[in-house]
């Protein structure tokens, strides 16, 4: 087999990324050499690739599926929004500007041949590739300039399913009316539609995907039935919600992650939902600062935005009386900077000085160069091996506390002073010994009695890639889909004319 693909959406969460990881990840136990491409990702979920480069987090779990390390080249553009207008664009891994959402499509010029280049690549070295889209190919506005969805598939001959979610209701309409909106050049490109988290009867559904294809000439290639536990390593917010609990014979551990406008890597907290008895909840309340086992201050891209907004909620107040009565608080890189005495920023915000939350005994000044690299090494005070990964402009100063992670090359990182402990490494709450430490230490400090988990996090996430590639091999026309990898765009599909008040195939 050798050929891509390009899997869209009628809308954000549609399920591209998982029908994107399920599809590259039957290839891979069809014995195919499949990795997965997003041209562009707007997220503030992100890793960091053996070489230092920053991907979105989504292509890192599809290289997961396709049994392979990430890479930039799996996602050459990057864009994190760092507050209300500006996002910083990241390409082929490294920071590359500060753009609005104009001065961004000005940009996509000199970025069309590093995405070009960088699916040559990949086709070149692997026998098939896996595009998914970006929010919706429909974006009329955006349509002109775009590099993602069907500007993609026209310069790169993609044939292109379009993935409708029907948990969320519309979903012939918006199947329809996605199609419609494109011109006729594009329409040429949609090969077909998949329907995802259906629940039910597949046969009280059939009628109407006859009159779907009747009216589109565009067959339905898979229905997708909704499947519990497939919230892994999603990268859209608005996918954010409670984690599910897992059951257990000890008491249950309340996990608070507060909430942030700007909250970036809200998937370092899959991992804690896996411990059976933990439940992880998002929430801006401060009745649920004062009263969870754990409270976590997330990543984000808008530290200082972040930190004037806790503030104006009034969550700083109950995140200082909490560390008054020694109720356990952690930080994870920007949420650890906003624990420290003071922020220093000239880069992201350009607000100077600012002080913090002043509740660990550091002091954060940004850099304009971004340090992005993997990191291993122990925590002396768990007592168990620590990996990770750093995202962040700040460069932190300690002037007390302990140090709480050690990396191999010998730099010290993070800080705990009393119930309050920060860190910067992405990631650590994967390593399962660190984890199982930490709750246990929550658990001792709050009275209450955690049984670890046996499952690793590693294991889960493979358990979850597989239960991905059997709902392809089950419901999806792998036939039918392996014939437009192959083959490419089908020849003569019908195009739908639109007119006003009304619309013809022709």
């Amino acid at each position: 087999m050798k050929g891509a693909l390009l899997v869209c959406g009628t809308h954000s969460d549609a399920g591209k990324s998982v029908v994107t990881a399920g599809i590259c990840r039957w290839l891979r136990r069809s014995g195919v050499s499949v990795a997965p491409f997003k041209a562009q990702n707007m997220a503030l979920n992100s890793v960091v690739t053996l070489d230092g480069s920053e991907i979105g987090r989504a292509q890192a779990m599809q290289a997961a599926a396709c049994g392979l390390e990430p890479e930039a080249a799996m996602n050459p553009v990057l864009i994190k929004p760092s507050g209300e207008r500006h996002s910083q664009v990241v390409v082929m891994g490294r920071p590359y500007a500060e753009a609005d959402a104009r001065s961004y499509q000005e940009l996509k010029n000199y970025l069309r041949p590093i995405v070009a280049a960088a699916l040559t690549d990949l086709r070149d070295r692997f026998d098939v590739v896996v595009c998914e889209g970006a929010g919706s190919p429909a974006e009329t506005n955006l349509r002109g300039a775009d590099i993602v969805n069907m500007g993609l598939a026209r310069e790169a001959g993609l044939p292109v399913l379009i993935v409708g979610d029907i948990d969320r209701g519309g979903v012939l309409a918006s199947l329809y009316g996605t199609l419609a909106l494109l011109d006729a050049a594009d329409q040429a490109h949609v090969a077909g539609f998949v329907i995802n988290k259906f629940r039910g009867d597949a046969t009280i559904l059939a009628p109407a995907l006859v009159q779907l294809e009747q009216l589109t000439g565009r067959s339905t290639l898979g229905v997708l039935p909704w499947i519990e536990d497939l919230w892994m390593d999603v990268e859209d917010s608005l996918a954010l919600e409670a984690r599910p609990e897992q059951q257990s014979e000890g008491d249950t551990l309340d996990v608070a992650v507060v909430r942030l406008r700007w909250m970036s890597n809200f998937t370092d907290f899959d991992a804690l939902a896996l411990e059976p008895g933990v439940r992880v909840r998002f929430s801006r309340s401060a009745a649920d600062v004062e009263r969870a086992d754990l409270v976590v201050v997330p990543g984000t891209k808008a530290t200082v935005d972040d930190l004037a907004g806790l503030r104006s909620e009034g969550l700083d107040r109950a995140i200082a009386a909490r560390a008054a009565k020694g109720g356990p608080i952690l930080g994870i890189c920007g949420g650890y900077q906003m624990l420290g005495q003071r922020i220093v920023d000239d880069v992201e915000s350009r607000s100077g000085e600012v002080e913090g939350l002043g509740l660990l005994p550091i002091s954060t000044v940004f850099a304009s160069d971004k340090l992005l690299r993997r990191r291993a090494g122990s925590c002396a005070w768990l007592g168990t091996p620590a990996t990770g990964y750093e995202i962040r402009h700040g460069r932190i100063e300690r002037q007390g506390g302990e140090p709480v992670l050690l990396a191999a090359d010998g730099e010290p990182d993070g800080c705990r002073s009393g119930s309050v402990v920060g860190i910067s490494w992405h990631g650590a709450l994967e390593q399962d010994e660190l984890r199982r430490a930490l709750l246990s230490w929550v658990a001792a400090e709050r009275g209450r009695r955690f049984v670890p988990g046996l499952s690793s996090f590693v294991a889960a996430r493979e358990e979850r890639l597989d239960a991905l590639g059997d709902l392809v091999a089950a419901h999806l026309d792998t036939a039918r889909v392996a014939e437009l990898i192959e083959v490419g765009i089908p020849e003569a599909l019908p195009t739908l004319r639109t007119e006003v008040g009304a619309c013809f195939v022709s």
